[in-house]
């Protein structure tokens, strides 16, 4: 018999981004949708609207979020509007946990990262140091990779794709360490309600709508 796996194992990105949505308030998936691509957060996983729908199916089934009620404007089609449950939050923070200190999944690491504010700063602190110190030994064996083909001789046009690894490690783990400092720094603003600049989220939240 299978072990059943954690409800945050079987999540994907545009799951997790559907439900950080959904703690800022209750929304149908319509509204969702145009949100996120408002602030353009499709530039992190594409979007299609089969797909959201189906994620957002498969969450309420799942028991992570829930129905709470519809409504229709004008001769538009009736739109059922989700909220977030418990366990739905917890699932997030768990996802996040897991997603932040690994080096192997980009495209999971763009959005966790897009939503860590949904855990303590200092559990993203202790998370993303974790991912430097697997960063910073990968840089390592990269540029003794990187050295030992050269001192064989390889030429260098066997070697530009391994040359761009070496810049794109040389930035990330710059940008890591520069990062981890930062949020340590308490004038760093970090956590509190999902939505402070109530201005700049009304109107967002009314583009969508329209």
């Amino acid at each position: 018999m299978h072990a059943v796996k954690p409800a945050h194992h079987t999540l994907t990105p545009i799951a997790i981004m559907a439900m950080a949505l959904l703690r800022e308030d209750d929304m149908h998936p319509y509204e969702m949708i145009r949100l996120l691509r408002h602030r353009r957060d499709d530039r992190m996983v594409a979007i299609t609207n089969g797909t959201f729908y189906h994620t957002i199916a498969r969450l309420q089934r799942a028991g992570l979020i829930d129905e709470v009620g519809s409504d229709r404007d004008g001769n538009r089609p009736e739109r059922t509007t989700y909220t977030l449950l418990p366990a739905g939050a917890e699932a997030v923070r768990a996802w996040l946990r897991a997603e932040l200190p690994r080096v192997d999944r980009p495209v999971e690491f763009r959005v966790a990262l897009a939503e860590a504010h949904n855990l303590e700063r200092s559990e993203v602190i202790e998370l993303l140091r974790q991912r430097a110190t697997e960063l910073d030994a990968d840089y390592a064996e990269h540029r003794t990779g990187l050295a030992a083909a050269r001192a064989d001789g390889v030429p260098e046009q066997y070697l530009i794709e391994v040359e761009r690894q070496e810049a794109l490690l040389t930035a990330e783990t710059r940008w890591l360490h520069q990062t981890i400092d930062r949020l340590a720094d308490p004038g760093y603003a970090w956590g509190g309600d999902p939505k402070p600049h109530e201005t700049v989220y009304r109107a967002q939240r009314e583009a969508a709508r329209s």
